[in-house]
């Protein structure tokens, strides 16, 4: 769905208490979900905007998405 809002509260709400004590007390977690809610923001707004855009450099986008949240995914499951 276009506009959706994928912050990582949002597609993590069962890691809401890890995701601020990581965010707290990990500087590298904190930069990764600060770039990944940055990356989300920006993805939601083009699309909010009709993509103005090309598809391959709005696949990139969701692409780096797409691993920063795996990768955020994996720390949370560890703590």
């Amino acid at each position: 769905m276009l506009g959706e809002d994928h912050s990582l509260i949002n597609e993590f709400p069962e890691y809401q208490t890890v995701i601020v004590k990581l965010s707290q007390n990990d500087p590298a977690f904190l930069k990764d979900a600060s770039r990944y809610n940055a990356l989300d923001k920006e993805i939601r707004e083009l699309e909010l905007n009709g993509a103005p855009i090309d598809d391959e450099a709005m696949h990139l986008l969701k692409h780096d998405r797409a691993e920063l949240k795996d990768s955020l995914f994996q720390r949370l499951k560890s703590e």
